[in-house]
């Protein structure tokens, strides 16, 4: 249940017009009083012979107690309290129950006997208005201090009585919430978002990896957007705002956000912290001679930044360090969805969305610790868009692997610190991530599970023993799994390249858990085949050749192992 506090207003039957009337899209139905401060407000929804100005003088009596020097110019208190789209349908005395609940908890009528004049009206199924005046029958202004985080408080309780969705208690560092006249203004202009949350997109993506503030100004440019820049006296660089060039204002002017506005840590000084403290290797890397990565290149390393970054976190009793470890991981994930092919894009798109929340804490980040990811990031959007095939794509399928438990294991240590919102958004991101993994390794497992099923069955049952012998806890698993076949290639890949495969599977098993992977022999084979360094998978046309001179059938190749094992290795 979600209560919103709404800037207060002078003009209470504006407001009263607009609770009873059809809504901007005709989205109010049945509009009805459900509760009021003294269950006696004339109901103008249903009462045929009540009207919206004789309930706007009723709220408004309390006024007349006030000279008029003394009256607030501000005196409209508005708050809406929408339920989760799971919850059930509650009855109008539910609602009405709720509505005095929240004026109670948040010093409107607290239930002395002289509150503020409060009305509250249901106009869809999920969800109320609650109208009020800011003068308490006795003439004194109400105790609403803080009443936002005290609505949050109630709705928390509320929920528990209820049995409703329970909502994670937030800690202030969410990004603001778009209003329902931003939503509207966006479906007028034809857009699926309103501007508020395609800038804050946009802009965190040219954060991603950026060394410089020349760097970051020029990508928010090139991604089209409208860019202003406020200079102090001195020559600095006080701030920015940025605007769609498509969204203007009733004058046909441009309606400009600045950085601050559409996220916390998107105001300018927040952002140069992630560069200023460390920014010369960056700088180096931007302006060396060198060439720009190739996609399946820049995957692979950010797979090791990640890999290194997930040991890390494992072990982190810095928290500074920690929350930007976390916060540059958003920033590989907004460079991934920048560049991601089409297969994977949306889903990308929705896992960066939704770790955005994530990577902001009252923590404050020292990006000097996260630097390796965040050159990650840079060199993700250096090297341009991935065709999705091939290495690439195989690529992509090895850093989404890692990422999975990246993601998780900030869900992990935000949770350790009760970070509730933050915690779930990882693991909402974590999600998103699995999905475009599997879309992405498709194609590439398919590849290595044939080039598997072709091994002559004496190495077959050789790389059974080694995987038996490596991890006797978890082979039997393992070996039932559909990936087995490409985790059995890919130890006899790194066998030919010169590496003991039993001390490769112990170490990547070892160095972190695998018992909350989906699959561990994806994993294994990822983790594999990053620390050997073999390519991410070699197609099947120019695979080494495997000795099949005594190739049998699958039932044959998966006979029993030898006593001295006495395994089953199955499919």
């Amino acid at each position: 249940m979600i209560p919103r506090i709404h800037k207060q207003g002078s003009k209470t039957l504006g407001l009263v017009r607009y609770l009873y009337g059809k809504g901007t899209h005709e989205e109010h139905v049945d509009p009805h009083l459900v509760a009021s401060f003294d269950g006696m407000a004339p109901d103008p929804g249903r009462d045929p012979s009540a009207t919206k100005e004789e309930l706007q003088q009723l709220l408004e009596q309390p006024l007349a107690l006030l000279s008029a020097d003394r009256r607030p110019e501000k005196h409209v208190w508005h708050c809406s309290v929408r339920a989760a789209p799971d919850d059930p349908v509650l009855s109008d005395e539910q609602w009405g129950d709720i509505a005095r609940r929240m004026v109670a908890a948040t010093g409107i009528d607290p239930g002395d006997g002289a509150g503020c004049r409060w009305a509250a009206v249901r106009h869809a199924d999920d969800h109320i208005h609650i109208i009020a005046t800011l003068v308490r029958e006795d003439g004194r202004r109400p105790n609403h201090h803080r009443s936002g985080q005290r609505a949050q408080a109630e709705a928390r309780l509320i929920e528990a009585d209820y049995g409703l969705h329970r909502v994670a208690p937030g800690d202030g560092t969410a990004a603001k919430r778009t209003t329902s006249a931003e939503r509207h203004k966006a479906e007028r202009q034809g857009r699926d978002r309103a501007a508020r949350e395609e800038l804050r997109e946009s802009v965190r993506r040219a954060v991603a990896g950026t060394a410089s503030t020349d760097e970051f100004l020029d990508r928010l440019r090139d991604a089209g957007l409208l860019v202003r820049t406020k200079v102090l006296p001195s020559g600095d660089l006080k701030g920015y705002t940025v605007a769609l060039p498509g969204d203007r204002n009733k004058n046909k002017e441009p309606v400009f956000y600045a950085g601050s506005t559409l996220a916390p840590d998107l105001s300018l000084p927040r952002i140069q912290e992630r560069f200023a403290l460390d920014a010369d290797p960056l700088r180096a890397n931007a302006t060396s001679g060198s060439p720009t990565s190739a996609p399946a290149t820049a995957r692979r390393s950010t797979s090791h930044a990640a890999w290194q970054t997930l040991l890390a976190l494992d072990h982190s009793t810095d928290d500074g360090a920690a929350a930007a470890q976390i916060a540059a991981t958003g920033e590989v994930l907004d460079a991934l969805a920048k560049t991601s092919a089409l297969n994977t894009r949306q889903e990308l798109r929705q896992a960066a969305g939704e770790f955005e929340r994530a990577s902001r804490s009252h923590t404050r980040a020292e990006f000097h610790h996260a630097q390796g990811l965040r050159r990650a990031a840079r060199d993700l959007v250096r090297s341009g868009p991935a065709l999705g095939r091939g290495e690439d794509g195989a690529g992509t399928a090895m850093v989404l692997d890692m990422l999975v438990f990246l993601t998780m294991a900030a869900a992990h240590w935000h949770a350790q610190r009760h970070h509730a919102q933050q915690a779930e958004a990882a693991h909402r991101a974590a999600e998103h991530l699995r999905a475009a993994y599997q879309q992405a390794a498709g194609e590439p497992f398919t590849v290595l599970r044939e080039r598997g099923r072709r091994m002559a069955p004496s190495l077959y049952r050789h790389y059974a023993r080694t995987l038996h012998a490596a991890l006797p806890e978890l082979a039997d698993r393992i070996v039932t799994e559909r990936g087995w076949d490409a985790l059995a290639i890919t130890i006899a890949d790194a066998e030919r390249a010169g590496h003991n495969p039993r001390t490769l599977l112990t170490e990547a098993a070892t160095r972190r858990e695998l018992d909350t992977a989906d699959s561990i022999s994806d994993v294994l084979v990822w983790r594999l085949r990053r620390s050997a360094g073999l390519p991410a998978y070699a197609p099947a046309s120019t695979a080494p050749r495997i000795n099949r001179a005594n190739e049998q059938s699958a039932e044959v190749r998966r006979m029993p192992t030898p006593p001295s094992t006495n395994r089953a290795i199955r499919r």
